[in-house]
């Protein structure tokens, strides 16, 4: 029996070379040209994205970008204004192209060929053993985990792939194919001696997966969705439908045609006696759902053999009348040889029952004993380097942040002064400028309480912990250089924190608990943090004033 797997997203290439080294130029006051392999290294990333493989490494590739992303957001993408840098995606059932600005639109793309290549992977595992049949219900409950997630944590889709109508109904169908493999997975169980209790619970396994295929029929036809799903789609699972309400009154059937009633356990007793579904009176129907004597037991069995004759044919009704699925020769042997198996066991029976009543088979009650649990994305699990991070902490120094140039200052002591250059810090990547004592030198050079110290001398101290700071400032001696940015208005209440999260206004967006569950990298901001104060050149160097931080 065929599984529907689904086509990636297409995109076309992007050029970001230009956008990015004019934007850290603009933004960062730096030498763009200083990040040409980084912006290299992305682009080259992002090509590799666009073919990936369909296998596990593909789907790391796609992890590993999608996590970059992370970064790339808030580096390159300020909420206020654009780089003018679009991302064009196509359909993956249309071809029709969607074209937007915003980077949760890239990032919600990428989710969906990620369910995409599980759906693949799932489709082409061999269902004739239980491992593949595991690996199978693995990959269907990833994509519909996958589907779930960015149907939840993205809105405003602008193409009809990434609606939520879509969506519902391709989480229904992953979860549909993935109690189809359990089902098949019971069966490759089944021996030529099964019990008559296993018998029932075949049949309301068939049942429960006829149920969630006709349930899935009803989301195809929400407007958003039927004018879009392949024909071929639609009449596979009408199929299915149709096939599996006869494997359900098949196996009913084996079991009461091969099973006396004198012979039953108690536990057969009670699935017997819950098996059918209660409903009003029908002409020829079987009154009693349990039988009690061993002709009730006949009939109701050569009944339900009858109605999975019926639904035979209409299975394979349906899959004549589709074109496509006329070329799919496995699904027309499997449709052949079940109801091949019908009509020699109703052969078998059909001459002892000949001159008697024909009766109508009472509908079997759906259930199952497997409980499906969805598999979100783990991101965490592929963590990503900042391609950029030489730019400094993107808690700090991001695209939503706003600071002033770097300046450069440089303080002179005099050789016969005990004095200090006046000026405390506190905190680390970067360090900040606690305090500027007043008619200090740090005063007269021009420091500002809060600015960024980003570099001493000719280093670079962006991401250097507050004692490497401390100790570079001690070993200046009589002249310090530094290089520092002054925070503007914008974010002067935003204190740094590695685990905050920054976010921008996006035609299609993304929610905040996505921001939170999804974070690629993290890192651990002190609850307290040392005050050092040079100019205080008489108290003992280890004095510390502690200042109390808060995280977002």
């Amino acid at each position: 029996m065929p599984m529907i797997p689904l086509g990636l997203k297409e995109t076309k290439e992007i050029d970001v070379r230009e956008p990015f080294k004019d934007f850290i130029l603009e933004h960062y006051s730096e030498d763009g040209t200083a990040y040409e392999d980084s912006v290299s290294e992305f682009m080259d990333m992002r090509q590799a994205m666009r073919t990936p493989n369909r296998d596990n490494s593909g789907i790391s590739l796609l992890f590993q970008y999608y996590n970059q992303l992370y970064f790339i957001e808030r580096r390159f993408f300020p909420p206020d204004r654009s780089l003018g840098i679009y991302f064009e995606w196509y359909d993956s059932l249309t071809g029709v192209p969607s074209c937007q600005r915003t980077i949760a639109f890239e990032k919600a793309c990428v989710l969906f060929n990620m369910a995409a290549i599980y759906t693949q992977m799932a489709a082409k595992q061999d269902r004739l053993t239980s491992t593949g049949l595991d690996q199978a219900v693995d990959n269907f409950l990833r994509a519909a985990g996958t589907f779930t997630y960015l149907q939840e944590n993205f809105t405003n889709a602008p193409s009809m792939d990434l609606g939520p109508p879509m969506l519902d109904m391709l989480i229904q169908l992953m979860l549909a194919q993935a109690r189809e493999c359990l089902f098949q997975k019971l069966q490759l169980q089944t021996t030529e001696k099964c019990d008559f209790q296993h018998m029932l619970e075949l049949a309301q396994e068939a049942a429960q997966v006829a149920e969630v295929y006709m349930s899935l029929l009803s989301l195809i036809t929400v407007p958003e969705v039927k004018d879009y799903v392949p024909l071929s789609w639609v009449s596979l699972i009408q199929v299915k439908k149709e096939h599996y309400l006869a494997l359900s009154h098949y196996y009913c059937a084996s079991g009461l045609l091969t099973k006396s009633l004198a012979n039953l356990s108690s536990t057969a007793q009670t699935v017997l006696s819950y098996l059918h579904i209660p409903q009003e009176n029908k002409k020829n129907l079987i009154l009693e759902f349990e039988p009690e004597d061993e002709s009730q037991r006949k009939q109701l069995g050569v009944a339900h053999l009858r109605s999975a004759l019926l639904f035979h044919e209409e299975s394979q009704r349906i899959y004549r009348m589709c074109r496509e699925l006329r070329n799919k020769q496995a699904l027309f042997q499997v449709l052949v040889q079940a109801h091949t198996l019908t009509l020699e066991m109703y052969a078998d029976v059909e001459e002892e029952d000949e001159f008697n009543t024909m009766y109508e088979a009472p509908n079997i009650t759906p259930s199952t004993k497997f409980q499906l649990t969805l598999t979100p994305p783990d991101f965490a699990h592929l963590p990503v380097e900042d391609l950029f991070k030489q730019l400094g902490p993107v808690a700090i120094f991001s695209a939503k942040h706003h600071w002033t140039a770097p300046r450069s200052i440089q303080l002179q002591r005099a050789n016969n002064s005990d004095t200090g250059f006046g000026f405390s810090v506190r905190g680390d990547a970067p360090v900040i400028v606690a305090s500027v004592d007043s008619g200090s030198l740090a005063q007269f050079g021009g420091m500002k309480d809060g600015d960024f110290i980003v570099a001493i001398g000719d280093r670079d101290v962006k991401w250097s912990p507050h004692e490497e700071v401390v100790q570079l400032i001690k070993d200046a001696g009589k002249c310090l250089s530094l290089k520092l940015v002054t925070p503007m208005h914008k974010n002067n209440n935003v204190h740094h924190s590695h685990n905050s999260r920054i976010k921008g206004t996006e035609s299609i967006k993304e929610s905040k608990t996505s921001e939170k569950n999804q974070s690629p990298s993290s890192s651990i901001t002190p609850s307290r943090k040392q005050i050092w104060n040079p100019f205080k050149k008489h108290q003992r160097d280890h004095e510390l004033c502690y200042n109390h931080m808060t995280t977002t």
